[in-house]
């Protein structure tokens, strides 16, 4: 199990890409792992035959553990040859090398701690002698601790999602657990009366759940407060008319609102460092490094947040390729653990499909995030130099700020609109 970022200590293997049996070249994608933050598809290290898997899909494990065999006739002078055959004493000896067999991933130390066991108190079965979450698991299973936790994630959210009582449900997994396929076969017949017809019971993904989780602790945690206020555009746009073809032309894509809205906010933050800031203990902890995170949406199967670090250094050129090239790593699934980590500030950019308004939910553990809604040409009063006014066709739209009133004032709020807004009106973007 590779180490996919500094804070991870294990993994999911989501799906094998070769079977036991299969030739693989090195560097041809293996196997897919996932964390809590992001999905990962793992090239292989060597090129051969993949001659055993020891982990199958489905099952979390530590970094360091070995997860599978590649027979390779290649002589390799840096590597220690291990016996072909996958003996126990083989699968330990392999995991010592990369960590103590005695340490307990989070994953297991939360079983225990929830269940109120000792670690002594559960036979270990994994490589090395290691407790693994499917020994706690099995032994909350046979001692009756709680039935309900011992069913995997999977199964626990379909239970809490649909309120099922599964008193009654008889699970057909060790031990007796319930599987995917015992509580979904419940719910589609609650009650002993099957679901309307045409209906369809569709469950979470992975990363939809975890959105929906961190979605509702967020919203727990903070105090979520609402502020927008409308931005006239025109000055932008006159640039964007004026250079958007060049620009396109060279670079090879659009250049829309997002990368002015970006540089006018890292400026305000500047300004306004308590919103560059995370909730501490009773404290605001306000960051030095401002490092932007711009949502990016996964075709509706949930949300994550890739980050531009040390943002305020980009020039606009630079930051409107960096905020692509995220979105596209993102989408691409090539971002690792570090490029979700670290963000001080988010931005979510739901405008270019026409929306009028959004209250977005703050990305923890910061204090705020900003929304950049649709766009649209309107009449607006214009006042000249010598204060006469007139009606005007211009690019208008809003901007929504929600922010953690525990931590921000109001008032703070909106002088930061307020810069905002300034900013994009009245910073000399020729010269940029």
């Amino acid at each position: 199990m590779p180490q996919l970022g500094e804070t991870v200590a294990d993994g999911t293997v989501t799906k094998w890409f070769k079977a036991v049996g299969e030739a693989i070249n090195k560097g041809e994608p293996l196997f897919e792992v996932s964390t809590d933050k992001v999905d990962t598809e793992i090239p292989s290290p060597a090129s051969g035959v993949l001659s055993e898997i020891l982990v199958q899909e489905g099952e979390t494990v530590d970094v360091g553990t070995i997860l599978a065999v590649i027979d390779n006739d290649e002589p390799d002078d840096n590597v220690e040859r291990l016996p072909s055959v996958a003996s126990p004493e083989r699968i330990a000896k392999s995991n010592e090398r990369v960590e103590n067999a005695n340490r307990l991933s989070p994953a297991v130390r939360r079983l225990l701690e929830d269940h109120k066991l000792d670690a002594s108190d559960v036979v270990a079965t994994g490589p090395g002698g290691r407790l693994t979450r499917v020994d706690v698991e099995a032994f909350v299973a046979q001692s009756s601790i709680s039935a309900s936790t011992t069913n995997s994630p999977i199964v626990r959210h379909l239970i809490d999602t649909h309120d099922l009582d599964v008193s009654s449900v008889k699970g057909s997994g060790p031990s007796g657990r319930l599987s995917r396929h015992d509580v979904e076969a419940a719910i589609n017949t609650r009650n002993g009366e099957a679901l309307e017809a045409g209906d369809q019971v569709v469950p979470f993904t992975k990363l939809r759940r975890l959105t929906a989780e961190r979605m509702v602790h967020s919203k727990a945690t903070s105090a979520h407060t609402l502020m927008v206020k409308e931005v006239d555009y025109e000055h932008v746009e006159s640039y964007r008319r004026q250079h958007g073809a060049d620009f396109k032309e060279r670079e090879g894509f659009t250049l829309t609102y997002l990368p002015f809205i970006s540089l006018a906010v890292l400026d305000a933050l500047i300004a306004y460092p308590q919103l560059n800031a995370s909730v501490g203990n009773d404290e605001l902890i306000v960051h030095g490094d401002f490092n932007l995170g711009i949502a990016v949406d996964l075709d509706g199967d949930g949300l994550v947040v890739p980050v531009i670090r040390h943002a305020n250094q980009f020039d606009l050129i630079e930051i409107a390729r960096r905020i692509r090239q995220v979105a596209q790593d993102a989408r691409a699934k090539k971002l690792t653990v570090d490029d979700l980590t670290g963000a001080t500030f988010t931005i979510t950019n739901p405008g270019p499909y026409g929306t009028l308004m959004t209250g977005a939910i703050i990305n923890q553990p910061q204090v705020a995030i900003l929304a950049t809604d649709g766009v649209t040409r309107k009449p607006v009063v214009v006042t000249d130099p010598y204060g006469d006014e007139s009606i005007a066709i211009h690019s208008v739209g809003l901007l929504a700020l929600t922010f953690d009133h525990r931590a921000i004032d109001g008032a703070t709020a909106a002088r930061f609109l307020s810069h905002v807004d300034a900013q994009l009106n009245g910073r000399d973007w020729f010269h940029e």
